[in-house]
């Protein structure tokens, strides 16, 4: 997966130093190349994960899935929804097309989140680096805190009743079988099993209908956070950080969210600070905002949930992130890191 995101960061390189010709390592060539390379690749996911999602949607009984995943199975829904987030390489935008599918499938609006919340703070870029640098140990406990944290995340959003501040976009279940008039059921009322032909054509509306409702925010989000990412050094952030008083750990959980990045972003920012002696816990707050809560995905998740409940999801993951820092400062010393 990193090989393959390699080419976006080629391209942006090339367009923002040769065909544009900005200073490399200028603020404004770090923000044009920010821009660039993130606007590239996280369109391209999305429409690539539409579609994908859009052929998995018509070509699955979307009820049996409805049915398996309710009443006495939530829990373990809540459990494999939070693993999928683990294993799936996404960031939080990316994510968002499958935040979608899930919807729109009627999938409980909990176990929507708890993949929501553990797909972008666990990746494997991050588990590799973090193990390399910090131990087997520390990256394991890490993996169990992103993966509890979907699980509580689900209780949390079911528990409220989340899904009446969905927005239209959000509550819609398209017909799988609707497809230009075709009934969705057959007369013993089963689903009907789509061509591939028009398994293409439902995908294809899907791309049609979710990207021109998404891509502007897409652009915003990015543009907002290419601005910090180019306006604010890693410097700055280390050198306010680096006091280890409690309100360290929420004022980095607050930071990280305008300062949008993947893992791989944020990685070697994230050993620049434990270099300079900042506490664990709080380089890990706001490791997981940067990556967890970002900008341009709340501007993406605008489109699917009400501001009560983007307002909800904020506060979640600002007390998640909080917690997780001042635990980790306070075992840290107990574990020799």
């Amino acid at each position: 997966m990193t090989k393959i995101f390699s080419i976006f960061t080629k391209l942006a390189a090339w367009l923002t130093y040769g065909v544009f010709g900005i200073e490399e390592g200028s603020h404004l060539g770090e923000m044009v190349l920010f821009f660039i390379e993130d606007v590239t690749k996280i369109l391209v996911l999305v429409l690539i994960l539409i579609y994908l999602i859009g052929i998995f949607r018509a070509s699955m009984n979307v009820e049996k899935v409805r049915d398996y995943l309710q009443g006495r199975n939530r829990f373990a829904g809540y459990v494999l929804a939070a693993l999928l987030g683990a294993v799936t390489p996404f960031c939080s935008c990316s994510s968002i097309p499958i935040f979608l599918a899930f919807t729109a499938a009627r999938i409980p609006i909990g176990i929507t989140m708890a993949f929501l919340i553990t797909s972008p703070i666990v990746n494997e870029v991050a588990v590799l680096v973090l193990g390399s640098v910090l131990g087997l140990q520390f990256a394991l406990i890490y993996i169990g805190i992103g993966v509890l944290a979907g699980v509580v995340g689900g209780l949390f959003f079911d528990f409220i009743k989340a899904e009446r501040y969905l927005t239209d976009l959000g509550t819609k279940s398209r017909a799988i079988g609707q497809i230009d008039g075709a009934p969705a059921r057959s007369s013993e009322g089963e689903s009907l099993k789509l061509s591939w032909k028009e398994r293409h054509r439902f995908a294809k509306g899907e791309v049609a209908d979710i990207f021109t409702r998404i891509w502007k925010w897409v652009l915003i989000g990015i543009a907002v956070g290419a601005l910090f990412h180019g306006l604010v050094p890693a410097t700055w952030v280390e050198k306010h950080l680096a006091a280890g008083q409690w309100w360290t750990v929420p004022a980095a959980s607050v930071l990280g969210i305008p300062l949008y990045s993947n893992a791989t972003g944020i990685i070697p920012v994230a050993e620049s600070m434990l270099g300079k002696g900042i506490p664990i816990g709080t380089v890990l707050t706001f490791m997981m905002s940067v990556v967890g809560a970002s900008l341009p995905e709340f501007l993406l998740l605008k489109q699917v949930m009400k501001p009560k409940l983007l307002i909800f999801f904020f506060f979640f993951l600002l007390v998640l992130f909080t917690l997780t820092g001042w635990m980790f400062n306070a075992v840290a010393p107990l574990m020799g890191l």
